[in-house]
């Protein structure tokens, strides 16, 4: 199994830097997300250890993004649903104010959406427009969305529900950056210095971009 250092763990995950020496490395995703197996046993703490999180997985009782997870190391990233199927229980992944990953419990309609950015478009035969996004999933569309807007997702019928412009007022979060976790609002696009000016907390900031992510 692979491990890291727990010393060497990104800041953003929400557990002790004391404790055992090594701690379970993410399948993908060191720095966007946290794994499984550290989200069940450290943040809900509703497993003792990585045999009890690798039983739930085998008899198929834990949802991710409304599909079975099937890997203990595989990496929850932000905004990701988590459905525990034994409990009744949804969760979001998020960001708090101070940059580190939380859980919040969802309602189970919630629990089938998700929100995630445009970083790509590719046009492919037929001008069909290929939209590729931030956690890896990619959509042929002909809705109207821009790179670095967001889409809204519904994930049991894996269909966009809506685009979520990347345009003044809207409502975004920092992921990265000495600002991650904070939620404000657009003032202004500065696309030529690949910069959003942000409203957060009443003060104004430039962010970059790729760092910004529209939440509605």
């Amino acid at each position: 199994m692979s491990h890291l250092k727990r010393q060497k763990m990104p800041k953003s995950w929400p557990i002790m830097r004391k404790g055992t020496k090594y701690i379970v490395r993410p399948s993908f995703g060191l720095k966007t997300g946290v794994p499984l197996l550290v989200v069940l046993r450290d943040m809900l703490k509703i497993a003792r250890n990585r045999k009890e999180v690798k039983k739930a997985i085998h008899e198929k009782k834990i949802l991710i993004n409304n599909k079975l997870s099937k890997d203990e190391k595989g990496s929850i990233q932000l905004f990701d649903k988590i459905a525990l199927i034994f409990s009744k229980k949804y969760y979001n992944m998020n960001l708090s104010d101070k940059g580190k990953f939380s859980l919040e419990e969802v309602k189970e309609e919630d629990a089938n959406q998700k929100i995630a950015k445009i970083i790509n478009k590719k046009i492919l035969k037929g001008k069909k427009v290929q939209l590729n996004l931030n956690d890896g999933r990619n959509f042929i569309s002909d809705i109207k969305c821009k790179v670095n807007d967001s889409l809204s997702i519904d994930l049991k019928n894996k269909e966009i529900k809506k685009c979520l412009p990347l345009e003044k007022n809207a409502k975004v979060i920092v992921v990265a950056g000495k600002h991650s976790g904070k939620r404000g609002s657009l003032v202004e696009l500065k696309s030529e210095r690949k910069m959003a000016e942000l409203k957060i907390d009443n003060k104004k900031m430039n962010i970059l971009i790729k760092h910004v992510i529209v939440i509605e």
